[in-house]
């Protein structure tokens, strides 16, 4: 009975300390991942009585006693957990140091991705909300997504892991798609306004890939206002900015040259 007891404390310590190399310090997984793994629901319990797991949330598991961060959670859906979602839209922008040209008074965490997050997501015990937005309804084809890794690594006790985020002229696009309903015409022409950097080659892609027009007058209309030096080098010709006049700004201004309508403050092209 001892040497059966000995050995079974020994595949237990052995299935620990090989959690403890396929889950870094800080990170999530669910319970689907835990059981492809070999965790059953008993010893995932008897590591969480043990203060081995903390459970932040039901069927939801990380090995840590530090406060839980969004930035842990999106590492741990896009790498731990392998799922294709990226953080973009406003998240990004504010990520990659545009975040004093938009308003901060709402915490959401943006998640792009063809498929929606686990719904245990929002369970967990976070001052920040996550929004999840269909990538194909902007971009269905494959397409260059131009996502890239955040130059400021989330630390998981020991380990540096990069975010996948959205690139700047992709995260633009993604932004004006929530206008007018989600943002405002004024933070958005604030923020193109310091966009003097984009890539045009990235952007032609984008923009000729994008489904929305609404997306692309948009952008194109502040493209125009602020006369950036990557501007002439976009062509519109291949830009198919679909026909008729959308109407984004009740009691707007309409501009003639993209058929849509703006505040009158914003004036036209």
């Amino acid at each position: 009975m001892y040497e059966k007891m000995q050995s079974m404390a020994m595949r237990l310590s052995g299935k620990l300390n090989h959690l403890q190399q396929e889950l870094p310090d800080g990170l999530l997984v669910d319970a689907a991942w835990m059981e492809a793994h070999g965790y059953s629901s008993a010893l995932r319990s008897q590591y969480v009585r043990s203060g081995w797991l903390e459970s932040p949330a039901r069927r939801v598991y990380r090995r840590s006693r530090t406060p839980l961060t969004w930035q842990q959670v999106a590492v741990s859906l896009q790498t731990v957990l392998d799922l294709s979602l990226t953080v973009g839209g406003r998240t990004a922008l504010e990520q990659q140091g545009y975040a004093h040209y938009l308003s901060t008074s709402v915490r959401e965490v943006h998640l792009y991705g063809p498929k929606p997050p686990p719904t245990w997501l929002p369970s967990l015990p976070l001052d920040v909300a996550f929004h999840w937005h269909n990538s194909l309804r902007l971009f269905p084809g494959h397409t260059d997504a131009s996502p890239i890794s955040s130059p400021a690594m989330v630390n998981t006790g020991g380990l540096t892991m990069p975010i996948r985020y959205s690139s700047k002229e992709r995260a633009v696009l993604e932004l004006l798609d929530e206008l007018p309903e989600h943002e405002s015409f004024h933070q958005a022409d604030a923020l193109m306004e310091g966009m003097s950097d984009l890539s045009p080659r990235r952007l032609q892609m984008l923009l000729e890939a994008c489904t929305s027009v609404k997306v692309k007058r948009l952008f194109l209309f502040f493209a125009d206002r602020h006369r950036h030096a990557w501007r002439p080098r976009l062509d519109i010709s291949r830009i198919n900015l679909g026909a008729g006049k959308r109407v984004l700004a009740k009691g707007g201004k309409l501009d003639p040259h993209y058929n849509i309508t703006v505040p009158t403050d914003l004036g036209g092209s």
